[in-house]
Order: structure tokens, then C-alpha cells, then sequence
């Protein structure tokens, strides 16, 4: 679905024609990205990744990869689409058009070793091509530099400094996990502020409803007093 700002209906832009796998269809899509180049719109759909183009009159789509298991999706600079897979525990960057595709992060089974992902989902890839991934069954969030053979946990799987200067391990329910790069990686949970704002207003960050004003950890600070998170899914930088 597409909204326009100050709309209040949206307007079908891929699938809506049921559940399923004909060209025309879509069944329980997780993550979607906007390719300008093309004006298309790719698609983690099951089993496959297809484009749709945002041209109107545009009646199905296009598989662009099958068999596959994926869950998130990025896209480079150079146009080069990474897909998490969550069965083979694995990211993969691909040239539009490949079936292939070379691993970039995880690639060695299911396990919780630097070198391994259990279920990735979704994903970030920022300009030096360093993959950011969502590590969901691990409860932990992963940066993998290009060309290297293991990933660096930069959330989750320990503890953190609060700003009184206290050390404190937690545990987050949380489904969303959100990164932002101003200077320093800074890391914090960003799921559900009303239901957890309790729990990591002194810990993580705190966050002024009002003014929308969050106060972050360094990637370094979070790093040294690294923070044990539950379940996550989404990853995102600004």
C-alpha cells in the first residue's frame, strides 16, 4: 500500500489480488525497498524476491530471485540488493539479474559464533558496503566489513552504562532494533516507547514524548557494556 501525505485511503501498488504466488499476487510479504533507478518497488515475498514497477496500469509483478527463504532487503550505492535469508542463516549480495549471489555475512549454519546468524532478518547496508544485520534467534545485532569472514556484535549480549554511572544487564522484548551513525555508531531499541520507556529510559536512551528528543550511547560506550537484547527484527541507520 501507498499513502500520500494527508491521504486518508491508500492505494494498492503490488499484490492485492489474495494470497499467493502467481505474478499478480503476493502472500505475507516482510520487507520492501524502492528502487529510483527503475522506479520499481523489490519485494521480500515467500519464497522469492520480486519487483513490481510503480508505473501505473502495472497488473503483476516479476521474480527476480526464487527459491529462496528471504525476510530483509538493501540496496548499495553500486545497486547491488543484499537479501537476508532466514532458513539458510545467511546474507547475500546479488547484481539485479543474478540467481547466485556471494555471502556476505553468515554463511556457516545456524550458531551463535561470530562467523554464524541464526534466522537474520532484516538489514542495512551503509556506503562502505559494511552489512548491518538484524540477528533475530541471537538477540543481537551484527555488523559484518566487507570482504570479512565474521561479523562484530554491536548490540546485545551483556550489559550497558546508564547515565548515573551504573551498570545494569537487561533484556529487551522487542521487535525493532534501530541504529543511527552521527560521528560514532550509536545503538538503541526503538520498538515500542510506551510499552518499554520505562524499562530504558535510564538505561539506553531517554526520550521526551513532546519534543521527540532522544539522548544516545556511543557505539564505543554500548561496545564495552554491551546491551543483551531480546528478539529483534528491523534494523535501520540514519
Amino acid at each position: 500500500m501507498q499513502w500520500k501525505m494527508g491521504d486518508t485511503n491508500g492505494q494498492v501498488v503490488a499484490g492485492g489480488n489474495g494470497q499467493g504466488n502467481r505474478l499478480d499476487q503476493l502472500h505475507e510479504p516482510t520487507d520492501v525497498l524502492i528502487d529510483k533507478e527503475t522506479d520499481s518497488l523489490i519485494i521480500c515475498d515467500t519464497g522469492r524476491v520480486v519487483r513490481w514497477s510503480r508505473r501505473s496500469g502495472t497488473t503483476q509483478g516479476e521474480i527476480l530471485i526464487n527459491n529462496i527463504d528471504p525476510y530483509g532487503l538493501a540496496l548499495d550505492d553500486q545497486r547491488y540488493l543484499y537479501i537476508s535469508d532466514y532458513k539458510k542463516h545467511e546474507v547475500r549480495r546479488y547484481q539485479i539479474g543474478d540467481k547466485n549471489g556471494t555471502i556476505v555475512a553468515g554463511g556457516n549454519g545456524q550458531g551463535a559464533g561470530l562467523n554464524q546468524l541464526n534466522e537474520p532478518t532484516y538489514i542495512f547496508v551503509d556506503q562502505q558496503q559494511t552489512v548491518y544485520v538484524s540477528d533475530y534467534n541471537n538477540h543481537r545485532v551484527m555488523k559484518w566489513n566487507k570482504g570479512a569472514k565474521e561479523g562484530i556484535v554491536v548490540a546485545g549480549g551483556g550489559f550497558i552504562t546508564t547515565e548515573k554511572n551504573e551498570t545494569r544487564n537487561i533484556l529487551l522484548f522487542n521487535k525493532n532494533l534501530f541504529i543511527s551513525t552521527s560521528r560514532s555508531t550509536i545503538c538503541y531499541s526503538c520498538t515500542n516507547f510506551r510499552k518499554i520507556y520505562a524499562k530504558i529510559m535510564d538505561l539506553i536512551h531517554t526520550l521526551d514524548f513532546k519534543k521527540m528528543n532522544t539522548r544516545c550511547y556511543t557505539y564505543h560506550k554500548i561496545r564495552k557494556h554491551k546491551t543483551q537484547l531480546g528478539k529483534q527484527y528491523f534494523v535501520a541507520l540514519s
